[in-house]
């Protein structure tokens, strides 16, 4: 699997991206948010900068959502019963992403702010 070529590389991940649209419904809600982001600063026309923080913010939230969602899928498939350290890794995986949403909200009321 390792050193194939890069569109062979880019056709894997880009397949990741797809299974996570089909299977996360989380993913999806946060695809919905983020395309309503980019519709609101269309609107509000910010300067660049705004634009730069909310596609790393919003880039970060997907990327971390398909983590989130990898694992999850990995350790139900190894350990499909419940148990407590697999529920605690779940629920820390699932934080990381709400602490990315939380901070994707600063962003906005600090640009909110900055436009008043």
């Amino acid at each position: 699997m390792k050193n194939r070529p890069f569109h062979q590389r880019l056709r894997f991940a880009l397949a990741g991206i797809r299974e996570g649209w089909q299977r996360e419904r989380s993913f999806r809600t946060q695809v919905l948010f983020g395309g309503l982001a980019v519709v609101a600063l269309l609107i509000l026309r910010p300067a660049p900068i705004w634009w730069a923080l909310f596609v790393l913010i919003i880039a970060l939230i997907w990327a971390m959502e398909l983590m989130n969602s990898a694992l999850e899928t990995l350790i139900d498939h190894l350990h499909p019963g419940l148990h407590d350290e697999i529920r605690a890794l779940k629920d820390m995986a699932a934080g990381a992403v709400l602490v990315l949403s939380l901070a994707s909200l600063v962003i906005a009321a600090a640009m909110l702010l900055s436009l008043t």
